[in-house]
């Protein structure tokens, strides 16, 4: 592997007119994350790669050398229990050390970890193994009993904490081979598998090569600016391809230490840690920072955070000032996918534009396409495609070929992979985001994108959190309907309804204004914490005239 460690502040400041048309992948023909990043670091500058604190306060740390002793060594017991190459192993481990350990051990011996999350159901599990074919799981002790139907299917079952009839972490460690030798790993390999939050039928298992592994070190460089004298946490769940951005694969890659905490939220506790670990880089959804940007924060000591960044819902404009204001740091939006991680970033050390996701990642051709696959001009809206071949790109939905193939689009210069967002790209390469293709709503003729709407509300002081769907509406086809949660103490009555709709009305063209606005006390949120409209638009259809 390539020394991909130049400082921060080399980055920026490059920025993105230096790298972007400049950027070869040079992706190597064989990577093995855990032996040329963990083992790597460990050999040749080894430094602290974890801390973790739980909700009660203990406290673990561990440098790259430990790392790379500990999995070498479930590696091996992984082995002597016959998982192997190609092998999937469920890794449904919440916000604790065990979990990097399992995934870098599975990486290792060429097996493919399967990350969930601790909220999936024994059916959510029933479908993740069977789907996969996985051999091995390993979890907590309190998870066993969802895997109770599936003993036939797991040869292999690892509980951390004592299950009966499961092998114990610690003794499983205590009773591993002492020699190991990793497994030599292709770019083309399949490395790991994410399953998408399944929001219509079952979810989609997107299988990754070892090449996107290796490749996650570039949003790591050129958005989260990381080096080894950082500390970075990220709060995504475990479950999550965010957690490899910004947990994992990312900063490990630049040698990073991560914050892991295994706690609810609670705004004040994250700032409480973010002083208390001298937290550098933050990484958090908009949703989240929005409430911790409504505490006083100039209680807390955030001199050592230099930068706040947020993916996986478009941030407004509006709580980008509200971070920025209580918090002293520029929050930098980027736009990915499970399926292309980070195609879209804002680069650090340029100037921002609040709402925009940023501009095409190195080495990463974005752009917006119309139904032929051929670019189109700036100002226009269409959908947001990433010309092929990239090795951020997946090797495809596991086991469906049909589905993998509709992701793309053949054009007059190339094989695009369209995303299934919408955008628009302005005349400096900025790219915004105008929504899903299923969320566009089409009122009177007119195509009206959620997002756009949501930014103009959250600027008004008495909204804290919205939503905006589209309603069924005998004259118009739809109508904008906003879904709106105010801040404490505001009120929420009728004379506010109206003083919103002539916010809006203000701000952007007559005809998108919300014709409807219902006060809510919260959100329906998905297990990443991205607002559900699926669900807004179904409570519309109840009673929709």
């Amino acid at each position: 592997m390539r020394d991909n460690l130049r400082t921060a502040s080399d980055l920026a400041r490059g920025g993105y007119e230096h790298f972007h048309p400049n950027f070869d992948w040079a992706v190597p023909d064989h990577f093995n994350f855990g032996v040329d990043v963990v083992d790597r670091f460990a050999s040749e500058r080894d430094g602290p790669a974890l801390i973790a604190e739980n909700a009660i306060g203990e406290i673990r740390r561990y440098m790259f050398s430990d790392i790379a002793r500990v999995t070498d060594t479930l590696g091996a017991a992984l082995r002597q229990h016959g998982v192997g190459k190609g092998d999937c192993v469920i890794v449904m481990l919440p916000r604790i050390p065990e979990w990097q350990i399992a995934m870098v051990a599975a990486l290792k011996i060429g097996a493919v970890p399967v990350p969930c999350i601790e909220m999936l159901t024994a059916r959510d599990l029933a479908y993740r193994v069977s789907n996969s074919s996985a051999k091995a799981v390993i979890c907590r002790a309190e998870q066993t009993e969802k895997f109770a139907a599936l003993t036939s299917s797991l040869s292999v079952r690892i509980s951390v904490g004592a299950s009966p009839g499961w092998i114990a972490f610690d003794e499983l460690l205590a009773g591993a081979p002492k020699r190991f030798v990793a497994e030599k790993v292709a770019a083309e390999d399949p490395a790991i598998m994410y399953y998408t939050s399944g929001s219509t039928g079952h979810p989609k298992g997107v299988l990754h090569a070892s090449r996107a592994l290796w490749s996650w070190w570039v949003s790591a460089a050129f958005w989260l600016s990381l080096d080894p004298t950082d500390t970075i946490w990220c709060t995504a769940d475990t479950g999550w391809s965010k957690a490899g951005t910004s947990i994992l694969f990312g900063p490990w890659a630049r040698g990073t230490c991560a914050f892991f905490y295994d706690g609810p939220f609670e705004p004040r506790e994250r700032l409480r840690l973010l002083e208390r670990h001298r937290v550098t880089v933050y990484c958090a959804p908009a949703t989240e920072l929005a409430r911790i940007a409504e505490e006083d924060t100039s209680q807390y000591d955030l001199s050592a955070l230099r930068r706040t960044v947020s993916a996986g819902e478009p941030v407004s404009p509006a709580i980008v000032e509200r971070w920025s204001e209580a918090t002293g740091t520029p929050l930098l939006e980027a736009y990915g996918q499970t399926e292309a991680l980070m195609i879209v970033l804002n680069y650090p050390g340029e100037s921002l534009k609040p709402g925009s996701m940023g501009r095409p990642a190195p080495g990463s051709d974005v752009a917006i396409v119309d139904p032929q696959g051929v670019p189109m001009a700036d100002g226009e809206e269409g959908d947001i495609a990433l010309m092929t071949p990239n090795p951020q790109l997946m090797l495809g939905y596991w086991g469906e070929p049909d589905r993998t193939a509709g992701c793309f689009r053949e054009g007059p210069t190339g094989r695009w992979y369209v995303t299934g967002d919408r955008g628009v790209r302005d005349d400096d390469g900025y790219i915004w985001y105008r929504g899903r293709l299923d969320d566009i709503i089409n009122s009177a003729g007119y195509r009206i994108g959620p997002t756009e709407i949501e930014n103009v509300l959250l600027e008004h002081e008495t909204v804290a959190e919205c939503a905006v769907v589209g309603k069924p509406d005998q004259a118009r086809g739809e109508i904008v309907k906003a879904f709106v949660r105010v801040k404490e103490g505001c009120r929420a009555d009728p004379a506010l309804a109206q003083e919103l709709q002539d916010h809006c009305k203000s701000q952007t063209a007559p005809y998108k204004y919300p014709r409807e606005i219902e006060f809510i006390d919260s959100l329906p949120k998905t297990l990443t914490g991205k607002i559900r409209r699926s669900a807004l638009r179904e409570r519309t259809t109840k009673h929709p005239f």
